[in-house]
C-alpha cells in the first residue's frame, strides 16, 4: 500500500547531471530544447485531458501525447490497480516495431509494484540500473527468463518510473523508457515527470469518481423504475381484477338466476379481463429477462408475410371496429429471424395501433425491401402522437395520454420490449406520427447473404 506522502525520487546510479542550458539575452532567457519539449507535452497531457473522452481512450491518449512530444521516451506502459488492488497492464506504447513481450511486461510489473509500494519515483539512467532493479525484484524462479530477454533484446538504455498517487489513493505506475538515444533521461526529466504524473493521477481520480456518480445514479434509476413498475402494475391490475371479482361473484349467487346469455357474456368479460391480466404480467416477466441480458434470439428462415397474416387474424377475431390490412409484394424476401419475437413485436405494434384507435378505422401492416434490409410498418388511423413525445415511445412505462380522457390499458412496456426485440436483430424501430391524424411504427431486419427464391401468394 502507498504511503500517505510520495518520498523525494531515487536515483538508481549516481552520474553527473546534465541539467538544460539555456542563453540570455537582453536579461531574456531563452528556452532549451529540453525546456521547450516539457512545454509541449504539458500542452498536449493538458488538450488530451480536456477532451471529456472514455477512460481507455484517455489513458492511450496520454501515453501518446508523452511519447510523441517528448523525444526521450520512447515507450511507455501504464499500470493501473484493478479491483482487487492488482497491478495490471491498461495501456503499453512503443515507437518501434517489436511490441513488448510477456517477459518484458513481467519485468516491468516487478519494478511497478516496488516503486508503488514505496510510493518513490525512480530514475534509471542505466541499462544495468533497470536490469539489476528488475532482476533483484524478482522471484528467483524468474530471474533466469529476465537474464534471457535482456540479453536478446536488450535492456532500455534509460528509464523513469512514477507512482501515480491522488491524495491517499494509489491508482498505478507509469513506466517511461528510453530506447536507443545516446541522450538518455536525466534528473530535470525525473523532477518534470512527477508533476505530469500527478496531472495524470487526477485524471484517473476524476475519472473514478465520475464512474462512482454514474454507478450511484444508474441504481437511483432502477430503483426509481422499480417504483414505477409496482405503481403501474398495481394501477394496471386493479380494474381487469375487480371486474373479474364483480362479474364471477355474480355469476355464484344463488339467489340471482342469469339467462345462459347473459351468463355467456359474463364469463366473456371475466375471459377478456384475464387476458389482460395475462398480458401485464408477461411484458413484466418479459422486461426482467431483457435487463437481465437473458435473451436468446434463436433466427430460422421465416416468411414475414405469413406471419404477420396469423398476428391479425388473431386480432380480428377480438377487436371490433377495426379493419386490417395487408400489403406485402410477392418477392418479398424470406429472412432470418426468431419467429416468436418477431411475432410479439407486431402483437405490441397491433396492440398499440388498436388502443389509440378509440374510433375504429383501418390498420395497415405493410412490408417493403431494400437494399441490406427490409422495412415492415404498423399504420392507423388513431388519435396520433403529438411531437414532443415521439422520441419517448420506447421509454420504460411512457404512455401517450389518450386526447379523449379515455384511460388506455397497458404496463407501458411494449415498446421497449419491442426495441429490444429488434434491435438484437440487427435492425432499428421508430415512429412517425401527427397528432390527430394517427400514427406510422416502423422497424427494420437485415436481409440474409444467402438468396431466396420469392414468396407466393403472401400478398394481399
Amino acid at each position: 500500500m502507498a504511503s500517505d506522502v510520495a518520498k523525494e525520487p531515487r536515483i538508481m546510479v549516481d552520474q553527473p547531471s546534465h541539467p538544460d542550458s539555456g542563453n540570455a539575452e537582453s536579461g531574456f532567457a531563452q528556452p532549451s530544447r529540453g525546456e521547450g519539449q516539457r512545454i509541449a507535452t504539458l500542452l498536449a497531457i493538458a488538450r488530451t485531458l480536456a477532451s471529456n473522452r472514455d477512460s481507455q481512450t484517455l489513458i492511450a491518449d496520454l501515453l501518446a501525447a508523452v511519447v510523441n512530444t517528448f523525444d526521450k521516451a520512447d515507450a511507455s506502459v501504464l499500470f493501473l490497480m484493478d479491483a482487487k488492488h492488482e497491478l495490471v497492464v491498461k495501456a503499453a506504447l512503443r515507437c518501434e516495431p517489436a511490441p513488448f513481450s510477456r517477459t518484458r511486461l513481467a519485468a516491468r510489473k516487478v519494478i511497478a509494484s516496488k516503486v508503488l509500494q514505496d510510493c518513490q519515483a525512480v530514475l534509471y539512467p542505466t541499462p544495468e540500473a533497470f536490469g539489476d532493479e528488475a532482476a533483484a525484484s524478482s522471484k528467483t524462479a524468474d530471474r533466469r527468463a529476465l537474464r534471457q530477454e535482456a540479453a536478446d533484446s536488450g535492456q532500455p538504455q534509460s528509464a523513469i518510473a512514477l507512482p501515480l498517487v491522488s491524495g491517499r489513493t494509489p491508482h498505478g505506475v507509469l513506466i517511461l523508457e528510453n530506447v536507443g538515444q545516446t541522450s538518455r533521461f536525466s534528473q530535470a526529466d525525473l523532477t518534470f515527470f512527477q508533476h505530469v504524473a500527478d496531472l495524470i493521477a487526477a485524471a484517473l481520480e476524476q475519472g473514478r469518481e465520475r464512474e462512482r456518480r454514474q454507478a450511484a445514479q444508474a441504481v437511483k434509476r432502477a430503483d426509481r423504475l422499480k417504483a414505477e413498475m409496482v405503481s403501474v402494475l398495481a394501477h394496471e391490475m386493479r380494474t381487469p381484477l375487480t371486474s373479474i371479482k364483480g362479474y364471477s361473484t355474480a355469476l355464484l349467487m344463488e339467489e340471482a338466476a342469469f339467462s345462459p346469455e347473459t351468463q355467456r357474456e359474463f364469463l366473456e368479460i371475466v375471459d377478456e379481463e384475464c387476458d389482460v391480466l395475462q398480458s401485464l404480467i408477461h411484458d413484466l416477466l418479459e422486461s426482467s429477462v431483457i435487463d437481465a441480458g437473458g435473451v436468446k434470439i434463436e433466427p430460422q428462415p421465416v416468411r414475414l408475410a405469413r406471419l404477420a397474416r396469423s398476428v391479425i387474424h388473431d386480432f380480428s377475431r377480438r377487436t371490433r371496429g377495426i379493419r386490417f390490412f395487408l400489403d406485402f409484394p410477392k418477392d418479398f424476401p424470406i429472412v432470418d429471424v426468431d419467429p416468436e419475437r418477431i411475432r410479439e413485436v407486431l402483437r405490441n405494434l397491433l396492440d398499440n395501433a388498436v388502443k389509440y384507435s378509440p374510433n375504429g378505422g383501418l390498420v395497415v401492416v405493410r412490408g417493403e425491401t431494400r437494399e441490406k434490409d427490409v422495412v415492415v410498418s404498423v399504420a392507423d388511423q388513431g388519435i396520433g402522437i403529438a411531437p414532443e413525445h415521439l422520441n419517448r415511445l420506447f421509454e420504460k412505462f411512457f404512455r401517450v395520454n389518450s386526447s379523449t380522457g379515455r384511460h388506455v390499458v397497458g404496463s407501458g412496456l411494449g415498446l421497449p420490449i419491442a426495441r429490444s426485440t429488434v434491435e438484437g436483430h440487427g435492425g432499428h424501430i421508430w415512429a412517425e406520427s401527427q397528432a390527430g391524424r394517427g400514427s406510422t411504427f416502423y422497424f427494420t431486419l437485415p436481409l440474409p447473404n444467402r438468396t431466396h427464391g420469392a414468396i407466393e401468394g403472401d400478398s394481399e
